[in-house]
Protein backbone atom coordinates (compact mmCIF):
# COMPACT_ATOMS: atom_id res chain seq x y z
CA UNK A 1 0.00 0.00 0.00
CA UNK A 2 2.83 2.40 0.89
CA UNK A 3 4.58 1.57 -2.42
CA UNK A 4 1.41 2.27 -4.41
CA UNK A 5 1.00 5.60 -2.64
CA UNK A 6 4.67 6.48 -3.27
CA UNK A 7 4.39 5.48 -6.95
CA UNK A 8 1.22 7.54 -7.38
CA UNK A 9 2.86 10.52 -5.69
CA UNK A 10 5.98 10.25 -7.90
CA UNK A 11 3.86 9.99 -11.06
CA UNK A 12 1.81 13.02 -9.98
CA UNK A 13 4.96 15.07 -9.29
CA UNK A 14 6.56 14.10 -12.61
CA UNK A 15 3.35 14.99 -14.47
CA UNK A 16 3.08 18.31 -12.63
CA UNK A 17 6.67 19.35 -13.39
CA UNK A 18 6.46 18.15 -16.97
CA UNK A 19 3.33 20.20 -17.63
CA UNK A 20 4.66 23.20 -15.71
CA UNK A 21 7.81 23.49 -17.79
CA UNK A 22 6.51 22.44 -21.18
CA UNK A 23 5.58 25.15 -23.64
CA UNK A 24 2.33 24.41 -25.36
CA UNK A 25 2.65 25.12 -29.07
CA UNK A 26 -0.40 26.80 -30.59
CA UNK A 27 -2.59 25.52 -33.37
CA UNK A 28 -0.50 25.67 -36.57
CA UNK A 29 -2.63 26.25 -39.69
CA UNK A 30 -0.98 25.65 -43.06
CA UNK A 31 -1.71 28.22 -45.76
CA UNK A 32 -3.34 26.82 -48.90
CA UNK A 33 -0.83 28.11 -51.42
CA UNK A 34 -3.06 27.32 -54.41
CA UNK A 35 -5.86 29.48 -52.98
CA UNK A 36 -3.71 32.31 -51.63
CA UNK A 37 -2.33 35.26 -53.55
CA UNK A 38 0.60 37.64 -53.08
CA UNK A 39 0.52 40.84 -55.15
CA UNK A 40 3.37 43.35 -55.44
CA UNK A 41 3.28 46.92 -56.72
CA UNK A 42 6.36 49.00 -57.48
CA UNK A 43 6.43 52.70 -58.26
CA UNK A 44 8.55 54.85 -60.53
CA UNK A 45 8.50 58.54 -61.47
CA UNK A 46 6.56 57.82 -64.65
CA UNK A 47 4.04 55.32 -63.21
CA UNK A 48 3.97 51.88 -61.63
CA UNK A 49 4.00 48.15 -62.30
CA UNK A 50 2.31 45.33 -60.49
CA UNK A 51 2.34 41.58 -60.49
CA UNK A 52 2.34 38.43 -58.41
CA UNK A 53 4.74 36.13 -56.58
CA UNK A 54 3.81 32.63 -55.47
CA UNK A 55 3.85 31.56 -51.84
CA UNK A 56 5.93 28.38 -51.62
CA UNK A 57 4.81 27.50 -48.09
CA UNK A 58 3.45 29.16 -45.01
CA UNK A 59 1.54 28.81 -41.81
CA UNK A 60 -0.14 30.89 -39.14
CA UNK A 61 -0.09 29.95 -35.46
CA UNK A 62 -3.11 30.49 -33.20
CA UNK A 63 -3.71 30.11 -29.49
CA UNK A 64 -7.44 29.93 -28.67
CA UNK A 65 -8.25 31.53 -32.05
CA UNK A 66 -5.84 34.44 -31.39
CA UNK A 67 -2.98 34.88 -33.84
CA UNK A 68 0.39 34.34 -32.14
CA UNK A 69 2.83 33.69 -35.00
CA UNK A 70 3.49 32.81 -38.59
CA UNK A 71 6.13 31.99 -41.14
CA UNK A 72 6.22 32.17 -44.95
CA UNK A 73 8.55 31.15 -47.76
CA UNK A 74 8.11 33.03 -51.05
CA UNK A 75 9.19 31.55 -54.39
CA UNK A 76 11.04 34.50 -55.93
CA UNK A 77 11.53 32.62 -59.22
CA UNK A 78 7.81 33.16 -59.89
CA UNK A 79 7.88 36.97 -59.71
CA UNK A 80 6.14 38.42 -62.73
CA UNK A 81 4.22 41.46 -63.95
CA UNK A 82 0.47 41.30 -64.53
CA UNK A 83 0.08 44.78 -66.03
CA UNK A 84 2.10 44.06 -69.18
CA UNK A 85 1.90 41.54 -72.02
CA UNK A 86 4.18 40.06 -74.62
CA UNK A 87 7.69 41.36 -75.14
CA UNK A 88 7.40 44.10 -72.47
CA UNK A 89 6.22 41.61 -69.85
CA UNK A 90 9.09 39.27 -70.73
CA UNK A 91 11.64 42.07 -70.42
CA UNK A 92 10.33 43.28 -67.04
CA UNK A 93 10.00 39.74 -65.63
CA UNK A 94 13.55 38.93 -66.71
CA UNK A 95 14.90 42.17 -65.25
CA UNK A 96 13.14 41.58 -61.90
CA UNK A 97 14.72 38.11 -61.71
CA UNK A 98 18.18 39.43 -62.62
CA UNK A 99 20.90 40.56 -60.21
CA UNK A 100 19.79 44.19 -60.77
CA UNK A 101 16.75 43.34 -58.66
CA UNK A 102 16.12 40.05 -56.83
CA UNK A 103 18.88 37.77 -58.20
CA UNK A 104 16.60 34.73 -58.13
CA UNK A 105 19.23 32.34 -59.46
CA UNK A 106 21.30 32.82 -56.31
CA UNK A 107 18.38 33.71 -54.00
CA UNK A 108 15.36 31.65 -55.15
CA UNK A 109 13.35 32.26 -51.96
CA UNK A 110 12.51 35.05 -49.55
CA UNK A 111 11.13 34.52 -46.05
CA UNK A 112 9.01 36.26 -43.48
CA UNK A 113 9.02 35.09 -39.85
CA UNK A 114 6.67 36.73 -37.33
CA UNK A 115 8.56 37.81 -34.20
CA UNK A 116 5.84 39.75 -32.37
CA UNK A 117 2.04 39.74 -32.73
CA UNK A 118 -0.22 42.15 -30.85
CA UNK A 119 -4.00 42.37 -31.13
CA UNK A 120 -5.07 45.81 -32.41
CA UNK A 121 -8.82 45.25 -32.65
CA UNK A 122 -11.38 42.58 -33.35
CA UNK A 123 -9.76 40.19 -35.89
CA UNK A 124 -6.87 42.66 -36.42
CA UNK A 125 -3.23 42.39 -35.39
CA UNK A 126 -0.06 44.46 -35.59
CA UNK A 127 2.84 42.21 -36.56
CA UNK A 128 6.59 42.67 -36.43
CA UNK A 129 8.55 40.16 -38.44
CA UNK A 130 11.96 39.40 -39.89
CA UNK A 131 11.97 39.57 -43.68
CA UNK A 132 14.85 38.02 -45.60
CA UNK A 133 15.44 38.97 -49.26
CA UNK A 134 18.70 38.27 -51.09
CA UNK A 135 20.19 36.82 -47.91
CA UNK A 136 19.66 40.05 -45.93
CA UNK A 137 17.29 40.13 -42.95
CA UNK A 138 15.55 43.25 -41.63
CA UNK A 139 12.51 43.85 -39.42
CA UNK A 140 9.21 44.86 -41.01
CA UNK A 141 5.94 45.98 -39.42
CA UNK A 142 2.50 45.42 -40.90
CA UNK A 143 -1.13 44.77 -40.08
CA UNK A 144 -3.08 41.59 -40.70
CA UNK A 145 -6.83 40.95 -40.49
CA UNK A 146 -8.27 37.48 -40.01
CA UNK A 147 -11.83 36.38 -40.76
CA UNK A 148 -12.59 32.69 -40.36
CA UNK A 149 -10.10 30.78 -42.52
CA UNK A 150 -8.95 33.85 -44.49
CA UNK A 151 -6.44 36.59 -43.78
CA UNK A 152 -5.38 39.80 -45.49
CA UNK A 153 -2.11 41.63 -44.88
CA UNK A 154 -0.41 44.58 -46.50
CA UNK A 155 3.06 45.97 -46.01
CA UNK A 156 5.57 48.37 -47.47
CA UNK A 157 9.08 47.10 -48.10
CA UNK A 158 12.16 49.29 -48.59
CA UNK A 159 13.99 47.32 -51.26
CA UNK A 160 17.29 49.13 -50.70
CA UNK A 161 17.68 47.44 -47.30
CA UNK A 162 17.94 44.15 -49.20
CA UNK A 163 20.53 45.37 -51.71
CA UNK A 164 17.96 45.96 -54.47
CA UNK A 165 19.33 49.30 -55.63
CA UNK A 166 18.60 49.49 -59.35
CA UNK A 167 17.15 52.89 -60.28
CA UNK A 168 17.18 54.14 -56.68
CA UNK A 169 17.77 57.85 -56.15
CA UNK A 170 19.22 56.90 -52.77
CA UNK A 171 22.27 55.51 -54.62
CA UNK A 172 22.31 57.03 -58.10
CA UNK A 173 22.22 60.65 -59.26
CA UNK A 174 20.67 62.09 -62.43
CA UNK A 175 18.12 59.31 -62.94
CA UNK A 176 15.38 61.84 -63.70
CA UNK A 177 12.34 60.02 -65.13
CA UNK A 178 14.15 56.64 -64.88
CA UNK A 179 14.02 56.72 -61.06
CA UNK A 180 12.28 53.88 -59.23
CA UNK A 181 11.03 54.53 -55.71
CA UNK A 182 12.66 52.57 -52.90
CA UNK A 183 9.44 51.25 -51.34
CA UNK A 184 7.15 48.71 -52.92
CA UNK A 185 3.86 47.30 -51.65
CA UNK A 186 2.96 43.70 -50.89
CA UNK A 187 -0.65 42.61 -50.39
CA UNK A 188 -1.40 39.05 -49.31
CA UNK A 189 -4.79 37.36 -49.48
CA UNK A 190 -4.40 34.10 -47.59
CA UNK A 191 -6.57 31.05 -47.11
CA UNK A 192 -5.78 28.38 -44.54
Amino acid sequence: MKNNLKNTLVIALVAFFTLSFTTVVGDKKEVKTDKSKLVWKGYKVTGSHEGTIEIKSGHLVFDNDKLTGGEFVIDMTTIGATDLEGEYKGKLDGHLKSDDFFGVEKYPTATLVFTKVKASGKNAYDVTGDMTIKGKTHPVKFSISIYGSKATASLKVDRTKYDVRYGSTSFFDDLKDKAIYDEFDLVADLEF
